[in-house]
C-alpha cells in the first residue's frame, strides 16, 4: 500500500478521470435526485487496522473518535465522531521463533510497526489450542477491534501475506521478483490459519468475523523480499485454489455463517479482469467482491459494477482506498465518482491514522510513534460518514460530484456534493420527482461546510437555507464539500 501509490498514478486517468480536475471552472447547475433508480441499502464506513492500530490499539479516545459519532476532545480540539460501522482485522504473517532451525527473512525495509504477528507459529501441529499457536500476538491491533466490535463495529478478517513459514523464501514481506510466494502444500494451511482465527475470537474474545478475505492486491507485483510491509503475490490460479479450501475450513469449523469476499486487486481494472478469469465454481465461493480504489479518478468503475453486481449478482465493496491529498478535496472527489460509477454499499479508508500527514485524517509521527495533527481530510470525511448512514438507501443522482441517501423511516433524504473546482458555484437539488418534501420548520434544510483550503468552516453547522417548492440551493465555495439534510421526505 506503499509503492502502489506512485504507480498507479500515472494510470489514474481514463474516461471518467476528466471531470475530477480542480482546477477546472464548474458552472452553476442543477441536480435531480431520482428516487426511482436506486443502488442498494448502505452498510457503512470503515477502516483498515494494521498499522495505526497496532500503535495505537489501547486508545479509548481514538475508538470514540473513529467508531462513535460521539463528540471526543483530542489534543484540545472537540472532534465529532466519523461513525465509523466497519473495521478490518489484518490478520499478521511475521513470526520471530524458530521451527527445525527455520525462521523469518524479514526485509531490511520494513519498519517494526507493520511487522504484524501471526498466531500460527509452528508449522508441525495444527491443534489451535496446542502452543504451536500464540493467542496472546498482535495484541495492540486486537485491542483496537475489540473496543471497535464493542462499539458495533462490523468485522472482516483479511491477510496481507500468509504466515512467513507458507512462504516460499520464509520472507511476509514478498519473493525476490515479485511472483508468487504462496507455497503450493500450503494453500490448504493458509486457509486453515484463516479459519482458525475466525473461529478464536468469537469464543473468547466476543467478536465475530462476517467476512473472511485471504489476499490483499494479489495479481500485484510490488510485493517484492525488499518491500516496506507485509505482502503476497497470488496469481488468480492460485486464488482459485485457495477459494475452495477457505470455504471448506470455515465450514468444518462451523462457521457457514460467515461469508468469503475477494478479490482486494488494487484497482478496477484489475478486479474486473481477475473476477472475469475466475470460473463459475470459483465464483461460486466468491459472497462478496472487494475492490481497493487506488486508481483514483480513473478506472471503468461502470463496469465492474455490471460484471459484479448486475451480472453475478454478488455485492461490491470499495474494501480499501486512500490518497496523499490531506484537504481531502481528491477523498471527496473519488468517493463521489464511487457513488455514481461503482456503486458500493461500504466504502473503507486504508488508514485513518497515518504517518504521512497527507495520507491521513489524523497523522503521527514514524519515529516517535506519537499522534500528531488533524487533517481537513478529517471533516471532509465526516461529512459523508456521518450522514449517508447504514440502512440508508442510496438515490441516482446523474451526477459525479454529488450523492444521496434516503433514510426511509426517519423521511430523511441526505445529499452530500462538492465543489472541486477554483470558482464559487451555487448548485440546485430539483427533488420533484417525490411525493412530499417539507424540509424542516419552515422549510429549514441544515446544511455542514467543509472548505478544504482553510478558514473557519471545517465541519461547520448552518441554519439559512431553505427549500423553495421542491427545490433547493446552496451556494459552494471553492473547493468544498456540504452536506445538505432534508426532511419530510418520501418516495
Amino acid at each position: 500500500m506503499i509503492r502502489r501509490r506512485t504507480l498507479l498514478a500515472a494510470a489514474s486517468g481514463g474516461i471518467l478521470g476528466s471531470a475530477l480536475a480542480t482546477g477546472t471552472a464548474r458552472a452553476d447547475a442543477t441536480v435531480a435526485v431520482n428516487p426511482s433508480t436506486t443502488y442498494g441499502t448502505w452498510e457503512g464506513w470503515g477502516t483498515s487496522l494494521a498499522w495505526w492500530a497496532n500503535v495505537f490499539g489501547a486508545r479509548d479516545d481514538f475508538a470514540d473518535i473513529f467508531f462513535t459519532t460521539r463528540t471526543t476532545t483530542y489534543d484540545g480540539t472537540s472532534l465529532p465522531g466519523l461513525g465509523l460501522n466497519i473495521a478490518r482485522y489484518n490478520l499478521g504473517g511475521c513470526g520471530w521463533n524458530s521451527v527445525n532451525g527455520e525462521s523469518m527473512t524479514a526485509s531490511p525495509n520494513i519498519p517494526s510497526f507493520k511487522q504484524i504477528e501471526g498466531y500460527w507459529q509452528d508449522w508441525t501441529n495444527e491443534d489451535p489450542a496446542s502452543s504451536s499457536w500464540k493467542w496472546t500476538a498482535d495484541a495492540a491491533q486486537r485491542a483496537m477491534l475489540q473496543k471497535a466490535a464493542r462499539r458495533g463495529a462490523t468485522t472482516e478478517l483479511f491477510a496481507n501475506s500468509p504466515m512467513w513459514w507458507m512462504c516460499l523464501n520464509h520472507n511476509p514481506s514478498g519473493a525476490s521478483d515479485g511472483g508468487d510466494n504462496l507455497q503450493s502444500w500450503n494453500y490448504r494451511q493458509h486457509a486453515s490459519h484463516l479459519a482458525a482465527v475466525a473461529l478464536y475470537p468469537k469464543q473468547n474474545w466476543g467478536v465475530t468475523f462476517a467476512t473472511v478475505e485471504a489476499f490483499n492486491e494479489p495479481s500485484s507485483s510490488w510485493w517484492t523480499a525488499t518491500g516496506t510491509q507485509e505482502g503476497c503475490h497470488m496469481d488468480a490460479t492460485v486464488q482459485s485454489a485457495v477459494l475452495p479450501y477457505l470455504r471448506s475450513e470455515l465450514n468444518k469449523r462451523g462457521l457457514t455463517a460467515t461469508k468469503i469476499s475477494a478479490s482486494d486487486e488494487t484497482s478496477y481494472d484489475l478486479a474486473r479482469t481477475t473476477w472475469n478469469s475466475f470460473s463459475s465454481t470459483t465464483k461460486g465461493y466468491v459472497d462478496r467482491v472487494n475492490v481497493h480504489g487506488y486508481q483514483g479518478s480513473g478506472g471503468r468503475r461502470d463496469l465492474l459494477y455490471t460484471d459484479v453486481v448486475t451480472t453475478s449478482g454478488k455485492s461490491l465493496w470499495n474494501s480499501e482506498t486512500g490518497d496523499s491529498d490531506g484537504t481531502g478535496l481528491t477523498l471527496a472527489g473519488n468517493l463521489l465518482y464511487d457513488f455514481r460509477w461503482l456503486h458500493p454499499t461500504a466504502w473503507v479508508y486504508w488508514q485513518v491514522m497515518d504517518p504521512s500527514a497527507g495520507w491521513a485524517t489524523i497523522a503521527y509521527d514514524a519515529s516517535t510513534l506519537q499522534p500528531t495533527t488533524i487533517q481537513t481530510k478529517y471533516y471532509v470525511l465526516a461529512q459523508f460518514t456521518r450522514h449517508i448512514r447504514p440502512g440508508m438507501t442510496i438515490l441516482d443522482t446523474g451526477a459525479s460530484y454529488a450523492a444521496a441517501a434516503l433514510d426511509t423511516s426517519a423521511k430523511r433524504l441526505v445529499i452530500v456534493a462538492a465543489n472541486t473546482s477554483t470558482t464559487a458555484q451555487t448548485l440546485t437539488f430539483d427533488l420533484s420527482r417525490f411525493s412530499s418534501v417539507t424540509g424542516g420548520p419552515g422549510g429549514l434544510v441544515p446544511r455542514w461546510n467543509t472548505v478544504t483550503t482553510g478558514g473557519a468552516d471545517l465541519y461547520t453547522p448552518h441554519t439559512d437555507t431553505y427549500l423553495s417548492g421542491k427545490t433547493v440551493s446552496a451556494s459552494f465555495a471553492p473547493k468544498s464539500v456540504q452536506t445538505l439534510q432534508v426532511d419530510g421526505v418520501t418516495r
